[in-house]
């Protein structure tokens, strides 16, 4: 799928989650919500960061570029070492190391080590390299047509006035791990969704997603996951413009409204 629709994707699957956890009665505190459907957009897109033309290798220039084509060529190795003598032959590494299960956990394992180790300063980090890909995802029209640095000005100042709400006490900054000195760890969990959804949403397409790599599937370590090849779709399609944006839109304003306790 293309980058708005894996950012739509990933807020619906968070507000979703939030919808789940007010049902069992574990309401999250609103800054969690909004503060993780954000993070989720964002996540949304890393995966693609082994693809050189994806959303995420303009979102900071020429840094993000120089980081796809490391990704690409890293994730290029990992295929070529690690294939079975039943997958395909390669020319790059679109779809591989990045679209698979370990990528999402390794991830998101990471930033929690980063928000619990760094501090504020991990928090804000972390913050602003995901509001900027969901401002890259989610507002893809405006951030076109729009400077890089207003687009990061923007990024850098929502980081920065979400942290300090979520700093407050009953704000969520503790939410789900509560024991001293595990505050912010909860980041890592809308990383770790938004990668998978992208990985869900890519299997949905014509080439499929490698999502269970290593585990060997029909003699191949990278089988490309997806439901029957009638059922699949080109990126960018009608399908995915018509039928599937509206839908994440429709469910994640559902979500977020179950969330809330509103319906």
């Amino acid at each position: 799928m293309m980058g708005p629709a894996h950012s739509l994707s990933g807020a619906a699957a968070w507000l979703g989650v939030g919808a789940a956890a007010a049902a069992a009665g574990h309401t999250m505190p609103w800054p969690v919500l909004v503060v993780g459907a954000l993070i989720c957009a964002g996540a949304a897109l890393a995966p693609d960061l082994d693809h050189k033309a994806a959303t995420i290798s303009r979102a900071f220039g020429p840094i993000s570029k120089a980081l796809c084509e490391i990704t690409d060529k890293l994730s290029y190795a990992v295929y070529k070492a690690t294939k079975s003598t039943a997958d395909p032959r390669r020319s790059g590494g679109h779809r591989t190391l990045t679209h698979t299960w370990f990528f999402a956990v390794l991830m998101g394992a990471g930033c929690s080590f980063a928000a619990v180790a760094g501090g504020r300063w991990g928090v804000l980090a972390i913050l602003f390299v995901h509001l900027v890909l969901a401002v890259e995802g989610l507002l893809w029209r405006a951030a076109r047509v729009s400077s890089d640095v207003l687009v990061w000005l923007l990024g850098a100042t929502s980081a920065w006035i979400l942290a300090g709400v979520l700093a407050k006490p009953g704000n969520g900054a503790d939410w789900l791990f509560d024991a001293p000195g595990q505050e912010y760890m909860w980041l890592g969990l809308p990383i770790v969704l938004g990668a998978l959804v992208h990985d869900i949403g890519d299997a949905l397409t014509v080439s499929g997603c490698p999502v269970l790599w290593p585990l060997p599937i029909g003699g191949k370590r990278w089988y490309p996951l997806g439901p029957p090849k009638f059922m699949r779709f080109r990126a960018g399609s009608w399908v995915e413009i018509k039928v599937l944006m509206p839908a994440f839109m429709i469910l994640g304003g559902v979500g977020g409204a179950a969330a809330l306790n509103f319906i």
